[in-house]
């Protein structure tokens, strides 16, 4: 028969989990640690907690470690180790927002690639494209992929002009219409 993990806390633990479940600013991760932990301390199962959290059997046994290593305080994810993400600062946020909506009244498009260029060059931050492109995203700004055609820019007039001198070029003399095309 296998081991059925129990959990009881304390008083002391439960309110402490409570603001940690309330607080704002907590990873998905945590918040699915702290879970685990609510739901075993009213006596499901870790099974039951698992189907209910959307999560693998392990996971739950994982944050049960986790609290009996460093109690509630340990349930929170740890420092990432490495260089922590280079963000942009409030006013190159500003400037960069500004740009862009200036160019959109202007009907200019720009690129990621550019803007990463045009903030080395113009603000001095050095930022790579994938990320600038996670950090637009997440700032609202949307786009579409630009068009290779240039069609919508063309003049009318020279088009209809260069429509007739091809169609004296056509074979036999006919102009192309759709009851003699092949």
């Amino acid at each position: 028969m296998p081991n059925i993990l129990r959990v009881e806390l304390t008083e002391d633990q439960r309110r402490d989990l409570h603001e940690l479940l309330t607080r704002r600013d907590l990873s998905a991760y945590t918040r699915q640690r702290a879970g685990s932990i609510r739901f075993l301390d009213r006596g499901r199962s870790t099974a039951e907690v698992a189907d209910l959290l959307k999560c693998h059997p392990a996971t739950v046994r994982a944050a049960v470690h986790r609290l009996a290593k460093g109690g509630i305080a340990g349930l929170p994810d740890v420092p990432r180790p490495g260089r922590p993400a280079r963000l942009l600062g409030p006013d190159d946020r500003a400037a960069l927002a500004e740009l862009l909506n200036d160019s959109a009244a202007k009907g200019v498009t720009w690129s990621v690639p550019t803007l990463c260029e045009w903030l080395r060059e113009e603000r001095g931050v050095a930022i790579s494209v994938d990320w600038l492109g996670v950090l637009l995203h997440r700032g609202g700004f949307r786009w579409k992929r630009t068009r290779d055609s240039v069609r919508h820019k063309a003049d009318p007039v020279l088009q209809q002009a260069a429509r007739a001198e091809l169609g004296d070029l056509r074979p036999c003399g006919r102009p192309r219409t759709r009851e003699n095309a092949i």
